[in-house]
C-alpha cells in the first residue's frame, strides 16, 4: 500500500512520490506545483494560498494512489 498524502508533504515529495498527483491539483487550479519555489510549499500552504480545502485536496489524492 503506497504512503498516504498529507497536507504537510511538500509539492515535490508528492510530485515525486505519486505523479499522479499533477492532474488532480492542476484541475484545482494549482498550476504553480510546476515552480521551484512552489516545490518546497507544503500542500497545506497551497491550498491556502488559493482558498481551497486542504483536507478535501488531501481526501481526493489519496483516493487516487489506492
Amino acid at each position: 500500500m503506497p504512503k498516504k498524502i498529507t497536507k504537510k508533504m511538500s509539492f515535490a515529495e508528492i510530485i515525486q512520490k505519486h505523479p499522479e498527483a499533477v492532474e488532480i491539483l492542476s484541475d484545482k487550479g494549482m498550476h504553480c506545483i510546476g515552480c521551484p519555489m512552489a516545490q518546497m510549499e507544503s500542500l497545506e500552504d497551497g491550498a491556502k494560498a488559493h482558498g481551497l480545502d486542504a483536507d478535501e485536496i488531501v481526501r481526493e489524492l489519496n483516493e487516487k494512489i489506492k
